[in-house]
C-alpha cells in the first residue's frame, strides 16, 4: 500500500476529496485486491477484526466482525437487519428531476448540512481510498472510494465488484466523476439504525454517500445508479440481468439474458441444473398429493456465463443486426447461495468457492479464522433460522468458461417468484413453465417487474409488489418515464430478440424451485431459441401471460399440460386460476397508470392503454410492429 497524504496529486481529485485527504490523519491508497485483503483483517485480535466506531450517544458500536479463512475474507454483521438490502434505502440529496424520495422529503431537512458533517467525520479518520471505473473505460465513468480504513472488507467488496486501478496505472487524464463516501456511524446518529444511501448529483459529478456497510445498496446497486444516471443522459441502458451462452450437446449456441427483480433467478440462470442422486431432474413436487415429476436429461448444455447482474447496452456495441448486444458491467459477481443448504447441491459452485485461485469475500456465511468457509453453512439470524441472503463475491475472471467481451442476445427472459395456487387459496401463482410474450407485453412486464413471493434478498416483502422499470428502478435516480422510454426504444430497435416469461418456486400446486428456467433454457437451446410457428402456440387463459405451447418434449420426454396450463391442474381449476389472473390484472393496472404522463412516448401510451382496456394476446402482437411468429416456408 502507498501512503498518499501530501502525494495524492497523481490524478485530479474533486475539491471535496482533496480537502478531506489534507485533513485526515492518514490516507492509504490501495493498489491491489491483495492489499485490501490484508487491510480487511489488519487489526485482528485472535483472528477476529471488529469493524467498530465510537458513536455519540451509543458508545462503541460493532457493526461487523471479520476474519480471514483459507479461501477468503468472511464478514458478518452483528444485526440481522444489515444482512440484506432495505428496499427503501435510496434517497436523492439534490434538486434535479427525480421520482424518488428526496432527502428533505424523507428526513425533513436539507441534505447539505449532513453532507458537510459527513465530510467533517471523514477528516478525523484514517482512510482508505482507490480509483476505479464505474462500468468500463469509455463505457462508464471514472470513480473513486473514500472510506474509513478499518472497513477494509467493504473496500474489498467494492474493488472485487467494480475493479481497482493501481496508482501507477492511473491514466494521465483520469478525473473521478463519481465518488463513494462511506460514513457508517451516521446510520445510528442520523437514520435510526436504517440503511440509507444518498445520491447527490452535482454539476460536476455524482456523489454517493453510503451510511451503512452492507455493499448491496452502495458498492453494487449504488454504482448501478451511477451508470443508470449516466445512461439516461447519453440514451443507453444498463440492464438488470444475467446472461449466459448455451452450447448444446449438438453444438448449437443460444444466448439468453434473464431479467427480473431480486430473487427472480438471475444468479440461478448461470448455475448448472440441480440433479437428484440418481441424476434425474426433479421437475416438481405436488404440495397436496406429494406426487413428483422427474425428467431424465443425460447431458445438459455447456454454460458459458457472460453477465451476472448488470449488463452494459452501450451504443458502441451495436452491430446493426437487430440483436441486443451486451457485455458485463462488473468485475465480479455477487452470488446468493441461500439455496445451498448442504454439500453436493451445486458441486461446480461449491468447488469454486472451496478452492478458489484467489481470495473471495463471504457475507452472512459462517466462518472462522484459518478454516475453510463453506457456503452452505449460513449465519443464523436467530437460533435455528438461517439468514436468507448469504452471499459470496466471485471475480468473474476465475469463473470457468466465462465469456469476455460482448455477445448478441437471442432471448430475453423475465423471472417471477410465484406462490402456490390452489382452489382453497387462489394466488397469482398461475404462470406455466414458460410463456412466449409479444414484445409489447414484454415491455409491460419490465415496467412492473414484480418482486413476487418470499424474496430472500430484501428486508421485507408483502405479496405482489413492484420493483419497477426493467427491475432496476430501485437503483435509478431520475424519472420513471425516461427509463420506460429507453426500454421501449431498446425493444423496438432490436426486433430479432424473442421474449419469454418464466416462474420460479411454484407452478400452481407444484413446488418447482428454479427448475422451470433450467428446463426452459435446455429446451430453447436445443430448438435454437423461442421462435415458434403460429400453430405451435395458443393464447394463455390470462392475456397478461401471452402465449403457451401447452406441452414440450425434452430429450424424448413430454412435459405435459399441467405444467403449462395451470387452470387444468385438478388442485387449481378455472375459478382459482381466474382469481389469480384478476390479481395480476389489478397489479398491472395499478402500476401502469403512473406511466401515463405527458413525456411518455405515444407508442408506450397505446400499449399501456391496451392493457388497461383488457387487451388480448393478439392485441399486444398488433401493438408493436415486431414479428412474434415464424413465417411458414
Amino acid at each position: 500500500m502507498v501512503l498518499v497524504k501530501n502525494r495524492y496529486a497523481s490524478f485530479a481529485l474533486p475539491a471535496e476529496v482533496e480537502e478531506i485527504f489534507a485533513a485526515a490523519p492518514k490516507v492509504t491508497m490501495a493498489g491491489s485486491i491483495g492489499e485490501l485483503v490484508e487491510l480487511a483483517t489488519r487489526d485482528a485480535v485472535d483472528g477476529w477484526h471488529e469493524v467498530a466506531y465510537d458513536v455519540p450517544g451509543y458508545g462503541r458500536v460493532v457493526d461487523a466482525v471479520v476474519c480471514r479463512a483459507k479461501n477468503g475474507i468472511v464478514a458478518n454483521y452483528t444485526e440481522a437487519y444489515m444482512r440484506r438490502r432495505d428496499p427503501d434505502c435510496m434517497v436523492i440529496g439534490d434538486e434535479r428531476p427525480t421520482d424518488k424520495p428526496t432527502f428533505e422529503q424523507r428526513f425533513g431537512r436539507p441534505f447539505g448540512s449532513v453532507r458537510e458533517r459527513a465530510f467533517d467525520w471523514l477528516k478525523t479518520q484514517p482512510l482508505a481510498a482507490y480509483p476505479f471505473y464505474a462500468g468500463l473505460p469509455g463505457k462508464g465513468t471514472p470513480a473513486m472510494v473514500v472510506a474509513p480504513d478499518n472497513a477494509g472488507f467493504f473496500a474489498l467488496g467494492l474493488a472485487l465488484l467494480q475493479g481497482i486501478i493501481p496508482p501507477d496505472e492511473v491514466p494521465d487524464d483520469f478525473q473521478p466523476q463519481a465518488v463513494i463516501y462511506v460514513v457508517p456511524p451516521f446510520r445510528h446518529t442520523d437514520f435510526d439504525g436504517k440503511q440509507v444511501v444518498v445520491h447527490n448529483r452535482t454539476t460536476t459529478g455524482h456523489e454517493l454517500f453510503s451510511f451503512n456497510l452492507y455493499p448491496g445498496p452502495s458498492a453494487k446497486k449504488g454504482i448501478y445508479g451511477v451508470l443508470l444516471n449516466l445512461g439516461e443522459h447519453e440514451q443507453w441502458l444498463t440492464m438488470h440481468c444475467s446472461t449466459v451462452r448455451l452450447v448444446t450437446p449438438y453444438g448449437n449456441k443460444l444466448v439468453i439474458s434473464h431479467e427480473g427483480a431480486s430473487g427472480g433467478g438471475k444468479s440461478e440462470m448461470l448455475e448448472h441444473v440441480h440433479r437428484r442422486p440418481d441424476g434425474s431432474l426433479l421437475i416438481g413436487r405436488n404440495l397436496q398429493t406429494e406426487d413428483v415429476q422427474t425428467l431424465a436429461l443425460p447431458q445438459a448444455c455447456e454454460l458459458q456465463p457472460v453477465t451476472d447482474d448488470m449488463a452494459l447496452c452501450h451504443p458502441s456495441l451495436d452491430k446493426g443486426a437487430g440483436k441486443l448486444t451486451v457485455m458485463d458491467a462488473e468485475d465480479a459477481w455477487f452470488v446468493r447461495c441461500n439455496h445451498l443448504d448442504r454439500y453436493g447441491t451445486d458441486p461446480h459452485l461449491e468447488r469454486l468457492c472451496i478452492h478458489p485461485p484467489e481470495p473471495l469475500l463471504f457475507l452472512n456465511v459462517e466462518g472462522h479464522p484459518g478454516t475453510t468457509c463453506l457456503i452452505w453453512e449460513h449465519t443464523e439470524d436467530e437460533p435455528g433460522v438461517p439468514c436468507p441472503n448469504p452471499r459470496v463475491i466471485i471475480p468473474r475472471r476465475i469463473v470457468p468458461r466465462v465469456v469476455e467481451g460482448a455477445v448478441d442476445v437471442d432471448v430475453r427472459s423475465m423471472g417471477v417468484r410465484t406462490p402456490p395456487c390452489s382452489r382453497e387459496l387462489p394466488t397469482y401463482g398461475i404462470l406455466g413453465l414458460f410463456h412466449v410474450l409479444p414484445p409489447a407485453l414484454a415491455w409491460l412486464w419490465r415496467l412492473v417487474a414484480p418482486r413476487g413471493h418470499a424474496d430472500p434478498d430484501l428486508v421485507r416483502t408483502a405479496g405482489l409488489t413492484s420493483e419497477g422499470v426493467g427491475s432496476y428502478w430501485p437503483f435509478a435516480t431520475g424519472r420513471r418515464v425516461d427509463q420506460a422510454n429507453l426500454l421501449l426504444n431498446q425493444i423496438v430497435e432490436t426486433p430479432e430478440v424473442r421474449y419469454i416469461l418464466v416462474p420460479n418456486q411454484h407452478i400452481g400446486s407444484w413446488r418447482v424451485g428454479f427448475m422451470p428456467q433450467w428446463i426452459t433454457r435446455e429446451y430453447l437451446a436445443r430448438r435454437r431459441g423461442a421462435r415458434f410457428h403460429a400453430e405451435q402456440l395458443r393464447p394463455a387463459r390470462c392475456p397478461l401471460l401471452g402465449y403457451t405451447s401447452g406441452n414440450i418434449v425434452v430429450e424424448g420426454r413430454t412435459i405435459g399440460t399441467q405444467f403449462f396450463e395451470v387452470d387444468r391442474q385438478p388442485e387449481v381449476g378455472p375459478e382459482a386460476y381466474d382469481a389469480g389472473a384478476a390479481m395480476l390484472r389489478d397489479f398491472f393496472h395499478g402500476e401502469l397508470s403512473q406511466f401515463l404522463v405527458p413525456d411518455l412516448l405515444p407508442l408506450g401510451r397505446r400499449i399501456i392503454e391496451c392493457c388497461l382496456d383488457g387487451g388480448t394476446a393478439e392485441d399486444y402482437v398488433r401493438a408493436l410492429d415486431v414479428p412474434l411468429f415464424e413465417l411458414d416456408e
